[in-house]
């Protein structure tokens, strides 16, 4: 008996260099010809053939991606090749191991219902029946599926009627996705156009606002989960800000919204321009191409761009490095730029969306929805007015008519604590052409700019939309260099440009007072700033030059006397941001590498800080860079280091001579002897700097010498800024000390008088001679010996 062979359509052309499809099906014939009557063995066989030609198929479309580099090319080869072993399996079912049993429908849906699968991808199956399923309907449809999964694939099927379909997709929006999405392959088409028909007419009529509101918090929800930026140096390629399933996102929206069955299609409506549909493509080839390299080097569904597969990766897609940037660094640049294409297209999509859905509401509707939700003017900005909490323009033309507003606006969002409306960042995007060494060197535009840098408000918040919508690369060409930019470490958690932003997020919030937990110094210190301008601008460009072959510190330092002029700083403030930018590394190298007992170390860092103001910029500047390196990277310990080294350096600026042997005496026999009190507490380099500049006392009121902190200890020069000392814990003793006590107090009591206190260290040479640092060695080298051999000795003296 001769029936028709099941074969699945194509959206592209056929690939015979994949598989001949005549010497396919004439095997099939084969192997049932052969295995007639024995069903076990038939099976068996059936198995072996799909295996081969699955995997001679999968290597033949690696060779021809690896040669041409197309992922959409490569991701539709693969799906085409499902869609023939799919096909062959439901003829082998329902004609030879179940004959008459080919009443059912084969779809798919998903990705696999885009005709577009990864080397790696689950397959998607949707099996619909007419009606009740006979035995031998069961029978057939488990036979596809033991059959695909014994190949190993990774088969997701749903067998449901067209009722159970459209019933299902009224109340979850991700049965609906992927009901909108399908694909017929074989079996009974009939079944495929009536699902068609009748889920286009009874769901997605008049439920277009329901759908994309469901599938923008959806995919809201999914940005939260990864992160919530598209700048993670690990980024997700499918489920990530700026991935693959955003794409999706739109191809959902559009194909819902507008009812259209490919994305070309919002050219002809308007939705999209040319160049932008052209930008679309680019993106989805691009990603679809790392993706499938990514599964084919790792054998498995790995959606996760981690440090080991970039230069795999990057080395298969033929990157080269350049100076400055490795091939891999270049690779993520591009992998981000293509990210932010895709968040400019979602902005673009929603603005028509709103547009289209407001024109569509009824008469009435539309007449009072528009008295309730008017647009309100923006006083004092008459090209920009308020709708419904979001910042609009008031005309298309505003932007060409004065570019400044492209600045502008995000000072006046900022200023009233707007939100931006789609159709404004639209007008940003389809503008940006208007960005010129003329504006740049606009002194209102530079005003405005400086002045978002700088508000108390969330200067993060205006930087990040700045750089989504491409204004603050375009104003700042330097900027523009390194957005995307990746650093190929596992230091950093995010690209440059996102590091920059988040380092002037981070500075804000210690100014408003929100880490004093964290970082109690420098919340302090920055309300003694002198000029915040120069801080705010020296932190948002102290990684700027970074990807060149000099270094970024000197690069950087050149960058910003070129750059700050232009935004309006003095000579003096320039000076001092390109000085922040050039040593903006040297505090926390100096505090996690150096020796901060050892008083050349100390010695050497003031005469770079030069004075107090660097100082204190420095340290705060230092804070904020660590903290936006990413999460886990700040701990207690750097910021111990820090403030050690900020009080010991204060401490110099603020008159200690490094020549003088007293203090380095004091700190030799401090830390060497480890002095301690009756309570057992120990010494610590603040109190130590303390001891140079004025007596001390002890809490524990012995009669002997102690260097325990007292209450009244604090900087000549700082005092009152210092935060209270913590009141003494008693500590346990050690068995060592315990066994001297007797001793200790026996010499106490027939000690003649307590040691007398150092004096302080004045700038001017005293009349009595001091002892030299060789001599207080020396004398330091005796006590400790004596300590140790538990003599009756007193405290050494502390030197004059």
């Amino acid at each position: 008996m001769q029936h028709k062979k099941a074969v699945a359509p194509s959206p592209d052309a056929d690939y015979p260099e994949i598989l001949d499809t005549l010497e396919f099906q004439r095997s099939l014939e084969a192997i049932a010809t052969e295995q007639r009557g024995k069903p076990e063995q038939a099976r068996a066989a059936l198995l072996t053939f799909f295996r081969t030609v699955n995997a001679e198929g999968r290597a033949k479309v690696r060779e021809i991606f690896k040669t041409e580099g197309l992922g959409m090319a490569c991701a539709r080869r693969i799906s085409w090749l499902e869609d023939q072993i799919v096909a062959a399996a439901f003829d082998y079912a329902t004609h030879h191991a179940y004959p008459g049993s080919g009443n059912f429908c084969v779809t798919a849906v998903g990705g696999y219902g885009r005709a577009t699968l990864a080397p790696g991808s689950d397959i998607d199956l949707l099996f619909l029946l007419p009606g009740k399923q006979t035995e031998t309907g069961h029978k057939a449809v488990e036979f596809i599926l033991y059959l695909l999964w014994d190949m190993g694939q990774k088969v997701g099927h749903a067998t449901r009627t067209i009722e159970e379909c459209l019933k299902l997709s009224r109340s979850d929006v991700t049965i609906r996705t992927a009901i909108l999405e399908t694909r017929y392959i074989c079996g009974a088409r009939a079944l495929a156009q009536e699902l068609e028909a009748r889920f286009d007419g009874e769901i997605v009529k008049n439920t277009g606002p329901e759908f994309v509101a469901a599938k923008l918090a959806e995919r809201d929800d999914r940005h939260i989960k990864s992160g919530n930026t598209r700048y993670l140096v690990e980024p997700n390629v499918k489920e990530g800000k700026g991935g693959i399933r955003d794409l999706h996102t739109l191809f959902w929206i559009a194909k819902y919204f507008y009812r259209v069955r490919d994305t070309a299609d919002l050219v002809r409506l308007g939705v999209l321009s040319k160049s932008e549909y052209a930008l679309f493509q680019k993106a989805e080839d691009f990603l679809w191409a790392v993706r499938c390299h990514m599964h084919f080097i790792t054998s498995k569904a790995e959606d996760r761009l981690s440090f080991d597969l970039q230069p795999e990766v990057a080395a298969a897609l033929g990157y080269q490095s350049r100076p400055g940037l490795s091939a891999v660094e270049r690779f993520m640049k591009h992998y981000f730029l293509i990210a932010k294409d895709t968040g400019d297209l979602t902005r673009i999509l929603c603005a028509a969306l709103e547009d289209q859905q407001a024109k569509e509401q009824p008469g009435i509707a539309n007449v009072i929805s528009r008295f309730a939700n008017r647009r309100r003017k923006i006083p004092g900005a008459a090209d920009f007015v308020e709708d419904r909490g979001r910042l609009d323009v008031a005309a298309p033309d505003v932007f060409k008519k004065d570019p400044v507003n492209l600045i502008r606006f995000f000072h006046v969002a900022d200023l009233h604590g707007l939100e931006l409306h789609p159709n404004a960042l639209k007008s940003i995007t389809r503008s940006l052409g208007l960005i010129d060494d003329d504006l740049r060197g606009n002194a209102e535009a530079n005003r405005l700019f400086l002045s978002a840098l700088t508000t108390r408000r969330d200067p993060q918040l205006v930087l990040q939309r700045m750089n989504e919508a491409g204004v603050l690369g375009r104003f700042i060409p330097e900027f523009g260099k390194i957005v995307s930019m990746m650093q190929f470490s596992m230091y950093h958690h995010y690209t440059v440009d996102e590091h920059l932003i988040r380092t002037v997020g981070v500075l804000s919030k210690i100014e408003k007072g929100e880490g004093k937990e964290e970082h109690p110094l420098a919340s302090q210190l920055i309300k003694t700033i002198e000029d915040r301008e120069t801080l705010y601008v020296a932190t948002l460009l102290h990684d700027i030059a970074k990807g060149r072959p000099e270094d970024h510190s000197i690069a950087g330092a050149k960058v910003a006397r070129k750059l700050c002029p232009r935004l309006g700083l003095s000579p003096k403030q320039t000076e001092m941001v390109a000085w922040l930018i050039q040593e903006h590394l040297t505090m926390s190298m100096v505090a996690q590498t150096r020796d901060l007992n050892d008083w050349k170390t100390i010695n050497d860092f003031s005469m770079r800080m030069q004075s107090l103001e660097r100082l204190k910029m420095l340290l705060i500047l230092t804070v904020s860079d660590i903290r936006a390196v990413g999460p886990g990277v700040w701990n207690g310990w750097k910021g111990q280091l820090l403030r050690i080294l900020y009080y010991e350096t204060e401490l110099v600026l603020a008159g200690a001579s490094p020549k003088s042997p007293a203090p380095s005496a004091f700190r030799m026999r401090a830390t060497s002897w480890r002095m301690r009190c009756r309570t057992g507490r120990r010494a610590s380099a603040r109190l130590m700097s303390a001891c140079i500049t004025r007596p001390i006392s002890c809490r524990c009121r012995s009669k002997t010498r102690c260097v325990t902190p007292a209450s009244s200890v604090t900087s000549t020069r700082t005092a009152g800024r210092w935060p209270p000392w913590p009141a003494p814990t008693p500590s346990t003793p050690s068995p060592k000390l315990r066994s001297l006590r007797p001793t200790i107090r026996a010499c106490s009591r027939s000690s003649p008088a307590p040691a007398p206190r150092p004096a302080p260290i004045s700038s001017t040479p005293r009349s009595s001679p001091q002892p030299s640092a060789a001599r207080s060695t020396r004398s330091m080298s005796a006590v400790s010996s004596r300590t140790t051999r538990t003599s009756c000795a007193a405290p050494p003296q502390s030197p004059a």
